[in-house]
């Protein structure tokens, strides 16, 4: 897989380390810079509250990519797994 985004980088480090297979989120970012659309499979959906305007899909069913499309580019923002991604909030709401 190309170097990932920087942004993305230390998410897609921690996912190495854990034995997740990469290839499959280089499809999943190939896709979504192809402008095509993903398998049902991978849940893509619009994300609300804090994350309102972003999407997120199912690389696997505990591992997510947090994304956002913009007219000229899409910007690869996060991924990991739900508490990785989702934790922190919870921790701020309660």
């Amino acid at each position: 897989m190309p170097a990932p985004p920087q942004r993305l980088r230390p998410h897609v480090k921690r996912m190495k380390k854990r034995g997740n297979n990469l290839e499959k989120l280089k499809i999943i970012i190939s896709s979504l810079l192809n402008q095509e659309p993903l398998d049902d499979i991978h849940r893509d959906h619009k994300l609300i509250g804090n994350w309102k305007g972003r999407r997120e899909c199912h690389i696997e069913s505990d591992w997510l990519l947090i994304y956002l499309v913009e007219p000229d580019r899409v910007v690869f923002e996060r991924t990991g797994t739900h508490s990785d991604l989702f934790q922190k909030l919870r921790e701020e709401i309660f």
